[in-house]
């Protein structure tokens, strides 16, 4: 059996000399085998580390055929191809007749023979995957960081570029390929020269690509898209998964020429797939050395994106669990105090923003979300570069987040929401398709006067249905499609918010106006206090893990009080202030490290929503005008 590092640098003799040996026994599971045998090897300690990481390594770095790592958004999918699991070739030394696998594969490795009884077809699905939307630079730094893959004489990368990320490699791309309806298409492919070398490989930053797109969900975006071939059980990935995906990389020279070259001799199984149309062509056969293959052997789908964490859940990894939870309540203290800084002085925002962090959509309901917390925070002053400080500090904090400036332009310019795309058959990007828990920071301080036009409705309608719904309705021009999303929305605005949100709370600041600038500046940064915001970055990513629940002794205290609220006042408190009530005792209870409620917490939560609603209405009646 191959060496630790050759299943790494060459995983197909893996595969070969499995397949090998099951040739004298038909019975013998070998593609089953192969997947165990690599998901086995990954699950040793720190194996995955040795992986190299497309994310941190240039294409051109990567050692062709060779196993590889990739950390990603499922931006699209295409319909099921079909490719040739086994087939019967021609050996070129000896001329015998030899059966070859073409599994992991994209171009075979010698003729065909066509009229041969041992051919087997089999179906593999296509994913069209992009790095994670939003990724902040502390995540991807980390995750290079904690890469212990290293360089063999036999590889084609350098060893001192291989903590490189690609925000240091400009690159050009192509587009993302759609869900298609139609019947499966060839994929394993004869090339017009029979067998490529590594040698052969284009460097990634040669090809010319200048009209192509990557179809990334957010403007400026960097690093490689991926087709990802499935074998097994894609039925349990969906758009908008975000993965880790394991794979044999594939950039053969000869797909670049099978897809400039288009006709019948280059299709292998079905002719129909001469008939795409050129536009449908381009985005969906994009050169290998532009947008690579990955034949995936294991992937998982991620719970969250931070390095940080163990791989293992919390639930598993019962000794970090134990350790991290009998610091929440302290590291919290800190990060109240941190956060009260950043706020110019205000502790109960700092409260508030804290719960915000950690939300996450727990459950469904129906069509009701559960756990969200889209919080405004109103007061916020104009005058000022106050909203994108604050920005700053909240990439520093999260894995993943977007800023986006509600000026009247990008509000009828953006494209938010995700379009079908049918001439290329492709689902077009919106900058709304974005991964699970990704921060999105909608400032509305830089609105201005001004007329929406049709596309800024949509676009408004479309937030709107983020912050209350937490979905997306992707645009299939007949109809709408609508997608389930897990986006923490934060409104910075100077009044009450256009949008909705299940809080508001107005900023009242301890800075006066002309000392405010100076103030922002004094601020700490991660590059001051990289310790003390890991603790942040770990503390938030846990605490939004946590299981919770009410105790039944809580559960009857709770519809007392509630009973008792209403008793004195009826219009004290509605069902919308209870709902919101419950959602603030339990963020504040994780917050804590608490896994259940304790009547002192719902006491807490009590008395921040008494605080919060005081200072509304002294806001309120200080600024009639204003709801």
């Amino acid at each position: 059996m191959p060496s630790t590092l050759d299943w790494i640098n060459n995983p197909l003799g893996v595969v070969e000399e499995m397949f090998v040996g099951s040739q004298n026994d038909p019975n013998s599971g070998w593609e089953a085998k192969v997947v165990d045998f690599f998901k086995n090897h990954l699950k040793e300690k720190d194996a995955h580390t040795w992986v190299p990481s497309m994310n941190d390594i240039p294409l051109h770095y990567l050692k062709p055929d060779s196993l590889v790592k990739f950390r990603c958004l499922i931006q699209d999918m295409f319909d099921p191809e079909l490719y040739l699991r086994v087939y019967e070739g021609v050996d070129p030394s000896s001329q015998a007749k030899v059966l070859r696998y073409g599994k992991y594969k994209d171009v075979t490795e010698c003729g065909v023979d066509f009229n041969s009884k041992n051919i087997v077809t089999s179906e593999r699905q296509t994913f069209y995957c992009v790095p994670v939307p939003g990724e902040n630079s502390w995540v991807k730094a980390c995750y290079a960081e904690l890469s212990q893959a290293r360089v063999l004489p036999s590889t084609s990368y350098a060893p001192n570029r291989q903590k490189r990320s690609y925000e240091d490699d400009e690159m050009d791309g192509v587009d993302a390929q759609p869900q298609k309806q139609r019947e499966p298409h060839a994929g394993l492919q004869v090339p017009p020269t029979q067998h490529c070398k590594e040698s052969d490989v284009v460097p990634n930053h040669v090809a010319s690509a200048s009209h192509l797109d990557l179809n990334f969900p957010l403007p400026g975006e960097k690093g490689p898209s991926c087709l990802i071939k499935i074998y097994e059980d894609w039925e349990g990935f969906k758009v908008n998964d975000t993965l880790e995906v394991y794979g044999i990389l594939s950039v053969s020279p000869a797909l670049s020429t099978l897809a400039e070259d288009k006709d019948g001799s280059s299709s292998l199984i079905d002719p129909s797939e001469s008939m795409e149309t050129a536009e449908e062509l381009r985005v969906h056969s994009p050169p290998a050395s532009l947008v690579p293959r990955l034949h995936m052997v294991y992937a998982k789908v991620l719970a969250h994106n931070n390095p940080l964490l163990p791989c293992a859940t919390l639930q598993d990894n019962h000794a970090f669990l134990s350790s991290t939870l009998s610091e929440m309540a302290s590291v919290r203290s800190e990060f109240l105090a941190y956060l009260t800084h950043v706020l110019l002085g205000d502790s109960l925002a700092a409260e508030y923003l804290i719960l915000h962090l950690i939300s996450d959509v727990y459950a469904r309901r129906d069509v009701l979300p559960l756990g969200k917390f889209a919080l405004n925070l109103s007061g916020c002053p104009t005058t000022s570069s106050f909203t994108q400080h604050l920005y700053k500090v909240i990439q520093q904090l999260v894995p993943s987040s977007f800023y986006l400036a509600m000026s009247l332009h990008n509000m009828n310019q953006m494209r938010m929401v995700p379009k079908k795309d049918y001439v290329a058959n492709r689902l077009l990007s919106g900058t709304l398709q974005l991964a699970k828990n990704t921060s999105l920071f909608l400032d509305e301080t830089r609105l201005e006067q001004g007329q929406l036009d049709t596309t800024g409705v949509r676009n408004v309608t479309a937030l709107g249905n983020v912050i209350t719904w937490q979905k997306v309705d992707y645009d299939f021009n007949y109809h709408q499609m609508e997608f389930p999303c897990n986006i923490n929305v934060l409104i910075a605005s100077e009044g009450r918010s256009l949008l909705s949100s299940d809080c508001q709370i107005h900023l009242q600041p301890q800075v006066a106006p002309e000392n405010l600038e100076e103030y922002l500046t004094s601020i700490p940064t991660h590059a001051q206090a990289s310790t003390q915001f890991n603790k942040f970055r770990l503390y938030l990513s846990v605490a939004r893990q946590l299981d919770y629940s009410i105790p039944e002794e809580v559960t009857k205290s709770v519809e007392d009080d509630f009973v008792d609220m209403r008793k004195d006042d009826p219009q004290s408190i509605s069902a919308e202030d209870l709902h919101r009530l419950l959602v603030v005792a339990r963020l504040l209870s994780l917050s804590l490290g608490h896994t259940s409620l304790s009547r002192d917490i719902w006491l807490r939560a009590k008395h921040l929503e008494i605080q919060r609603s005081c200072r509304m209405e002294q806001h309120k009646s200080v600024n009639g005008n204003e709801p």
